[in-house]
């Protein structure tokens, strides 16, 4: 576990009176997915996929849940292996808008379900990744796993947000790096900006994002947050050649930033994800600014 073990106990406190498990036994329903955040759903409802899309990374960028060794790689999402998708015999696939242009070979493969968590128009990322969980639930005759899964994330929340209550939390500005030049910066809409707010910290960056949640700026633009407390928090994988190049930056160096104790890295999380992924960064983020507090 890369979440602290304060984290972990924490969030499997918040379910330990809940009397149906998490991980139920399989319905025999054959279920594939091709978005992470859909995936990682799944496996809360105690359906785990039999393939998925992107199957390579998902260590990489998702950790937790640990996906079954049995589930198969079908390909990236955008080159999908539709001899693969078809020899698994799925009875239904996951997808989300940003595939809609495969939507006539998926459904010449099996049923299809669509659902919406990253689109214009949808607003808050994490009240719509509840509700996604909520219908994918009731699709795949899960609605009792889909409310104890979001009662005990829910209560998650409410535990990071008191362990934080009281303590003098400064505001924070999360990013990635894309190399020492430019960073994607998290805000409103997005799941890490509800994330933030839902366990009571400030978003530092107060500017408005895209619909995904983020915005791409340049290192300069970070001269933007005036508050002297503010600290930066930067998700890995943070490309090798940034720190040092930063180091020797007079840009950066004159930014609140470049001072100790300013800038803290974390390990991953999606920012494309849904409620698990979201009390994945909630836990990375309490561990370190209970820490520093």
């Amino acid at each position: 576990m890369l979440v602290s073990r304060r984290s972990f106990l924490q969030y499997a406190a918040a379910g330990a009176m809940m009397p149906t498990p998490l991980f139920a036994q399989p319905s025999g329903q054959r279920i594939v997915s091709l978005d992470y955040g859909l995936a990682s759903t799944l496996l809360s409802l105690g359906l785990p996929p039999v393939g998925i899309s992107d199957l390579a990374d998902w260590d990489k960028w998702m950790a937790e849940p640990a996906m079954p060794k049995s589930v198969v790689d079908i390909g990236s999402s955008s080159e999908v292996n539709f001899e693969v998708l078809i020899a698994l015999k799925p009875d239904i696939i996951l997808t989300t808008p940003y595939l809609d242009e495969l939507l006539p070979r998926l459904q010449s493969v099996a049923k299809v379900i669509r659902l919406e968590i990253f689109a214009p128009g949808i607003g808050p990322i994490l009240p719509a990744a509840v509700a996604a969980t909520r219908t994918l639930a009731a699709d795949l005759g899960r609605t009792s796993e889909g409310e104890i899964f979001l009662a005990r994330s829910d209560a998650f929340f409410e535990q990071c947000r008191e362990r934080l209550a009281g303590k003098k939390i400064p505001p924070v500005a999360v990013v990635n790096f894309m190399d020492a030049r430019h960073a994607r910066v998290y805000s409103n809409p997005g799941l890490f900006h509800n994330v933030l707010e839902r366990i009571g910290i400030q978003n530092a960056w107060t500017a408005e994002s895209n619909y995904w949640g983020f915005e791409t700026i340049g290192i300069e633009d970070l001269s933007a947050i005036t508050d002297p407390d503010a600290r930066l928090i930067a998700l890995d994988p943070v490309p090798p050649d940034v720190l040092p190049k930063l180091a020797e930056s007079p840009l950066w160096n004159r930014l609140p930033f470049s001072r100790p104790g300013q800038l803290s890295i974390i390990p991953p999380a999606l920012m494309f994800g849904m409620v698990n992924e979201a009390v994945r960064f909630a836990g990375l983020v309490t561990d370190l600014l209970e820490k520093q507090a």
